[in-house]
C-alpha cells in the first residue's frame, strides 16, 4: 500500500443477518494479531475502537415490510460512513472489520464521497445485490451491493445524504457461486463484471485478477476491497454464517491478495463475516488476519 497509516474500525453487527455471533468478528479480528502483524509491516497503527450498534427489540424485527431491522442497520451505516469519513480525511487508510456484510453500505459511503469514480472489488461467494423485492430472507447483509448502487429502500440508498455510491461498471464480483434469481437478473440488466468459481477454475486466479485490475485500474480514481470470509471454501474459513461449498482455497486467496498489493490499487477495505461462534479455535479470523498480511504487503522472502 501506498499510504503507511492504517486505521481500523470495527463494526459488531449481527443484525443484517440471522445466525448470532458475527457480532463478536471484529474483537475475533484483533485477538488474532492483526495490529502486530500489519506494524511488523511497518506501518502505524490507529485503532479507533467499535461503532456502537444498538440492539432493537422484536418489534422491529421486520420494521419495514421484508427488511429486517431496518432501522437499527441504518443507524450503525450512518455512524460506519462518518467513521470512515473522517479517517480519510486524516489521511489514513481505513481497515474496517465486520461484523455481517451489511456494514458495507456505511463503508462505501464514507469512502464514496471522496471519489468521483470509486472501484469495488467484491470478493465473496454471494452478490449481495438482493433488494426487499427479491431477497428470500429480508437479511439486509445480502443487499449491500444492490444499496451502494442506489438499487434499494431509500433509508439505505440514502446513507450520507447521496446516492449512488457506486456506478456499475465499476464493480468485480470475485468467487461467485451462490445468486439468487433477483440478483442474476441486476447483474444482467447493469452488466456487473462477475468472475464466478467456474471462471476462476478455468481460467485461474492469476488471471482472473490481472484481468479485474486491468477493468478498473484506468477509470477508477480508487478501489475499494470488500472482503467476506465465505469467498473461501469452507474447510479453510468454517466461521462464516453463509457457508458455500467448492470456494476459493487458502492459497489462491493470498495469490489474490498479493497481486492486489503489487498493483498499488487498493484505497480501502473490509474484512467481514467472520462469526468466532461457529469457528473452530478462532481459524477464521486468523486466515483473515493472514490475507490481509499479503494484502499490504508481507513476503516470505
Amino acid at each position: 500500500m501506498k499510504n503507511k497509516h492504517i486505521s481500523i474500525i470495527g463494526v459488531p453487527m449481527d443484525l443484517g443477518q440471522s445466525r448470532r455471533g458475527v457480532d463478536m468478528g471484529p474483537s475475533a479480528i484483533r485477538y488474532a494479531g492483526v495490529v502486530e502483524r500489519l506494524e511488523e509491516l511497518e506501518y502505524e497503527i490507529h485503532d479507533k475502537g467499535d461503532i456502537e450498534i444498538g440492539r432493537p427489540g422484536k418489534d422491529e424485527q421486520a420494521s419495514d415490510g421484508n427488511l429486517k431491522f431496518l432501522s437499527a442497520v441504518s443507524n450503525a451505516s450512518e455512524k460506519l460512513a462518518s467513521a470512515v469519513d473522517e479517517v480519510i480525511e486524516e489521511g489514513s487508510f481505513p481497515l474496517v472489520f465486520g461484523g455481517d456484510h451489511s456494514i458495507a453500505i456505511g463503508t462505501l459511503a464514507g469512502v464514496s464521497k471522496h471519489y468521483n469514480n470509486l472501484g469495488v472489488i467484491w470478493y465473496d461467494a454471494h452478490g449481495d445485490l438482493n433488494t426487499a423485492e427479491t431477497s428470500p430472507t429480508g437479511n439486509i447483509h445480502g443487499m449491500p451491493l444492490a444499496v451502494s448502487l442506489g438499487i434499494g429502500h431509500p433509508t439505505l440508498t440514502n446513507i450520507a445524504g447521496y446516492m449512488p455510491k457506486v456506478k456499475p461498471e465499476n464493480i468485480v464480483i470475485i468467487g461467485a457461486r451462490s445468486l439468487d434469481e433477483g440478483e442474476r437478473i441486476l447483474i444482467r440488466e447493469k452488466g456487473i463484471k462477475v468472475y464466478t468459481m467456474h471462471e476462476i477454475d478455468r481460467l485461474g486466479m492469476t488471471r482472473v485478477m490481472e484481468e479485474a485490475i486491468d477493468y478498473l485500474k484506468d477509470k477508477t480514481d480508487g478501489v475499494h476491497l470488500s472482503l467476506d470470509l465465505d469467498g473461501l471454501d469452507p474447510s479453510d474459513a468454517p466461521g462464516v454464517g453463509t457457508p458455500v461449498l467448492g470456494g476459493i482455497s487458502y492459497r489462491e486467496s493470498h495469490l489474490a491478495m498479493e497481486i492486489l498489493e503489487e498493483s498499488k490499487i487498493i484505497t480501502s477495505a473490509e474484512f467481514v463475516e467472520v462469526n468466532p461462534i461457529l469457528d473452530h479455535g478462532n481459524s477464521t479470523a486468523t486466515v483473515a488476519v493472514a490475507l490481509m498480511g499479503s494484502l499490504f504487503g508481507e513476503k516470505l522472502l
